[in-house]
């Protein structure tokens, strides 16, 4: 397999510096790799035809030695390829229009605003479940101590 989508090949798609170093093998089974392509189709193809130029991946599939590695939840959607974080290092829109052009123009199961300021994440979590499943669920990840919490935005 060579691509997911039209801008994320399959290397983007499961690619982890942390995988690499820990000699992780980071293979979705064919469900989680269907679930990636729709979640390609329905919000990052989408929002990378509003941004007009590529964006970042910092992480999409995630299987579970990988996601207990990092550290993620135990329940994390990256884990069933129905989520990826994304960060637009190549300055065609800040994480904080990304995320607003999400809310207000896509359909997603959840969005966190990752941490960053008020003014812009430092990245933006999304993912997609089903139309029929999706919560369209928006929070801001901040720290309380060393211990991650959501509040709903």
């Amino acid at each position: 397999m060579d691509k997911i989508s039209k801008h994320i090949s399959f290397k983007e798609g499961v690619y982890s510096i942390t995988a690499l170093r820990l000699g992780l093998k980071n293979h979705p089974k064919a469900n989680h790799l269907d679930n990636m392509k729709v979640l390609a189709e329905k919000v990052f193809e989408p929002l990378r035809s509003y941004v007009n130029g590529p964006i970042k991946i910092n992480s999409f599939y995630r299987g579970d030695k990988l996601n207990e590695a990092i550290g993620g939840s135990f329940k994390s959607q990256h884990c069933s390829g129905q989520a990826m974080d994304i960060d637009d290092t190549y300055g065609n829109a800040s994480n904080a229009e990304m995320f607003n052009w999400i809310r207000a123009h896509l359909d997603f199961d959840q969005m966190i605003w990752e941490f960053g300021t008020d003014e812009n994440p430092a990245w933006v979590h999304v993912s997609y479940v089903s139309p029929e499943k999706n919560r369209k669920r928006c929070l801001k990840a901040f720290k309380d101590g060393k211990k991650t919490k959501y509040k709903i935005i």
